[in-house]
């Protein structure tokens, strides 16, 4: 059964730029989300229904346009001639003054099973000098915005960036704190640090991709490189990625058939002379498309630290690449997989702090949430499926059911269920599906299988560190 089609109203949706003139209480973000049983709370909160506001508003800014009376196409490109604000030129500043810490920290030589432990130096170093970066790099009118004797701007915005390079507990990065980074981006974007009103040709979410969130890319994959930072949250061989998300949304939507401001996102179909989704496998196509592609660039990093077939050490990626419909089908399932494996699981939320800005309170537009067995019976640590029609936040598919759930009953992640179905691997055999998706698994197991067929000696430390793990993940 096809998953239902995304609502395509959030087109129209901006996150709100808040009125500078009007007083605004902010508050220290705290952890609100303590338990599984949280987690249906979050997604009927106005920090859920934002973020995926943004996310869609973004997405939609990469998506190639057509020229009005032209008949010519606009594609955007990494590394292309786009204008950056003054702000934006600030924040890569920002990446590249952190990038710089890593100079003062330099990695561990000694034994070790997990990630080095300089990487808690790096982190001290950066907290200790936070405040000032954010002085140093940040408009005066987002750090003084509604100025009181109570909380400021800064105290709201630091967790957000402290949270977005990893956790020196841990030792580890994962999709939670790249939320962070785009949490911290969205508070930025609230106060009108960016502009005073969205632009109407999407240029500033799009400027805001290719200057920002690349450059802040590039930083996170130097950290997981230098300090050897442990995937958190992941589901190891069955994950998308190890470490993120947003690329792979980003990146399929540059690829997206052309639209006209005003349409909806395309939902099948790609752009002249793109690549084939099946050309990830080929690495020497994956070196030459990941200079100008966020999701080639993603896949690239794979390369890097992964050794073996592609399919083998990625096999979800390896059969999203199977889509026949092109890159606006991919960027569809995109949305959905994020909704379901990122902001519906606990250990992945859990760590997420909300303020006034990213608020826990809730969407007075959102259904009431609904518990069902799953989340009523599971721990804290474990994996929490959004429940079947718990929000109507426009951006999310509703119901939207996670892979491989057509029913709605709260399974594991699978495959993705827009993907093709049992792609021939390169051997000839069929690529199986998850081990921990099986049917015959009862619906409320949560955690997948530790056993991943043919797992490289990646895959198998990976395995071996999720043994490790009390509950932990981003």
């Amino acid at each position: 059964m096809e998953p239902p089609t995304l609502n395509t109203r959030i087109v129209e949706d901006r996150l709100p730029i808040l009125e500078a003139s009007t007083p605004h209480a902010f508050i220290v973000p705290t952890k609100k989300i303590h338990e599984g049983h949280d987690v249906p709370q979050f997604l009927t909160s106005k920090a859920y229904r934002d973020i995926g506001i943004f996310i869609m508003q973004l997405n939609i800014a990469m998506c190639p346009q057509k020229i009005s009376g032209s008949g010519k196409v606009q594609a955007w490109q990494l590394g292309s001639s786009i204008t950056l604000s003054k702000p934006m030129l600030q924040l890569q500043d920002l990446m590249q003054r952190i990038n710089a810490i890593i100079e003062e920290a330099p990695p561990d030589t000694g034994p070790r099973r997990f990630g080095n432990v300089s990487f808690r130096r790096w982190h001290e170093i950066l907290e200790s000098r936070v405040h000032d970066l954010l002085r140093t790099y940040l408009p005066s009118s987002v750090l003084g915005f509604g100025a009181t004797d109570q909380v400021s701007p800064m105290e709201e915005l630091t967790p957000y960036l402290l949270g977005a390079f990893g956790s020196a507990q841990r030792l580890d990065y994962g999709t939670g704190h790249e939320l962070s980074f785009l949490a911290f981006l969205g508070c930025i974007w609230k106060l009108g640090g960016f502009a005073a009103e969205g632009s109407k040709d999407r240029s500033l979410e799009r400027s805001l991709v290719v200057g920002v969130i690349e450059p802040y890319l590039q930083v996170v994959r130097r950290l997981i490189l230098t300090y050897t930072l442990e995937p958190a949250g992941s589901h190891g061989v069955w994950g998308l990625d190890d470490h993120s998300f947003l690329p792979y949304i980003f990146g399929s939507s540059q690829y997206c058939p052309p639209t006209a401001l005003g349409d909806p996102m395309p939902t099948e179909g790609a752009l002249t002379n793109s690549p084939n989704p099946g050309d990830i496998s080929k690495k020497s196509l994956v070196d030459k498309e990941r200079k100008h592609n966020m999701y080639f660039s993603a896949v690239g990093f794979i390369n890097d630290v992964k050794t073996g077939p592609f399919w083998e050490h990625s096999p979800i990626l390896f059969d999203i690449s199977g889509v026949r419909s092109g890159w606006g089908k991919i960027n569809k399932g995109m949305i959905k997989m994020y909704n379901a494996e990122v902001l519906s699981k606990f250990p992945v939320v859990q760590h997420f702090p909300f303020g006034s800005l990213f608020s826990f309170e809730q969407d007075p537009n959102a259904a009431p949430a609904t518990s069902s067995i799953h989340t009523a019976f599971h721990p804290s640590s474990a994996h929490v499926n959004r429940p079947q029609e718990s929000t109507k936040a426009p951006w999310a598919s509703a119901p939207s059911l996670p892979s491989g759930d057509m029913n709605g009953s709260s399974m594991a992640p699978t495959a993705a269920p827009w993907a093709a179905k049992s792609r021939p691997t390169p051997s000839g055999m069929p690529l199986t599906a998850a081990p921990w998706a099986s049917p015959s698994r009862p619906a409320h197991s949560g955690m997948p299988s530790t056993v991943a067929p043919r797992a490289t000696n990646s895959e198998r430390t990976v395995r071996d560190r999720s043994k490790d793990r009390d509950g932990r993940g981003r």
